[in-house]
């Protein structure tokens, strides 16, 4: 296990390198820089402005220059200070951080409630109108985009029917304790039930498909012959096989719901990393952006990680030595 690790860990720390290489050069490719977009919107600054800004920001290093400033400046635990927001990048990340992490436990603790339940639900039920329903459902939440689901709820529950805010974390004025608790969690239901869909969706497919292989089993077969209650024999003996190929499923989409969140947000003005991504990028705020990317990279390094290990953990027969 510990070779194993050690392995995994080397391989990741290449990966991160690789990709924020790739995530600098393309950042730095963008059309434009912080320094037009002052000019741009200040008729009055001079060319000796420009000229003096775009030396103080190193707008006119060489790439590879750039890039190693700003590795360098990490190493050192500095993610830099952000032009827009004038703050430094590493308390704007943190402030966001929670808001983020907020949207992507109660989406995942969502979909993965919901998509296990239905999808066994449907495998114990096949071919029954349920079944039809549960599928088409599940088809149709693999076929909508975020952003474009995120608009529909907007129009729908917000616009059409107003039970929920459009967007926003949070209320203005609303009294600290339950009150302000029930309203985060109001703001919370939209966001949450459109990020929480395209992992419903897939988890709901492959825990039907993975409970109508268990359920054939010469094993399930036996601990019914035994006499044992159907609940003992689907919960004890059919469900825990069932869910070991969902694990590692579950471990790999949560980077994808976490991108997602990009969108979500963006649609939703939730106030988080995916928020903070795409005002960095519309902004040129090198520094933001490339934190919130690596975090995102990071994120998925970890959890193709934890992915491999949840899957040695639930079934015994896999050795990493």
């Amino acid at each position: 296990m510990q070779r194993f690790l050690a392995r995994r860990l080397v391989h990741g720390v290449i990966i991160l390198i690789g990709l924020s290489i790739l995530m600098f050069t393309l950042l730095v490719l963008t059309p434009g820089d912080p320094v037009e977009l002052m000019a741009a919107s200040n008729p009055d600054i001079r060319p000796e402005d420009v000229a003096m800004l775009r030396q103080y920001y190193g707008l006119d290093d060489a790439m590879y220059v750039r890039y190693f400033k700003w590795v360098r400046s990490v190493l050192k635990g500095d993610l830099g200070y952000s032009r827009t927001y004038g703050t430094p990048v590493t308390k704007l990340v943190v402030d966001r951080l929670r808001n983020t992490l907020t949207l992507l436990a109660t989406s995942v603790a969502v979909a993965f409630t919901v998509g296990v339940t239905a999808g066994v639900y449907s495998a114990l039920h096949q071919y029954s109108a349920t079944d039809y329903v549960v599928t088409v459902a599940a088809f149709a939440g693999l076929a909508m985009p975020v952003f474009w689901q995120g608009i529909v709820f907007i129009l729908l529950f917000a616009v059409w029917l107003p039970w929920f805010p459009a967007g926003g974390m949070m209320t203005p004025g609303v009294a600290p304790g339950w009150p302000m608790v029930l309203d985060r969690l109001w703001h919370l239901v939209l966001p949450v039930s459109v990020l929480a869909t395209s992992g419903m969706a897939s988890w709901t497919r492959y825990m039907r498909s993975s409970m109508l292989e268990v359920v054939r089993h010469d094993y399930v077969r036996t601990a019914r012959a035994k006499g044992n209650p159907e609940r003992v024999v689907i919960n004890r003996h059919a469900l825990r096989n069932a869910l070991i190929p969902i694990i590692t499923l579950i471990a790999l989409s949560v980077p994808g719901i976490l991108n997602g969140a990009v969108l979500t947000e963006t649609v939703f003005s939730w106030p988080g990393m995916g928020l903070l991504l795409f005002q960095a990028v519309l902004g040129h705020d090198y520094n933001v952006a490339m934190a919130v990317l690596l975090f995102l990279a990071l994120m998925t390094v970890i959890f193709n990680l934890l992915a491999d290990l949840a899957y040695g953990l639930a079934d015994p027969r896999i050795r990493y030595d």
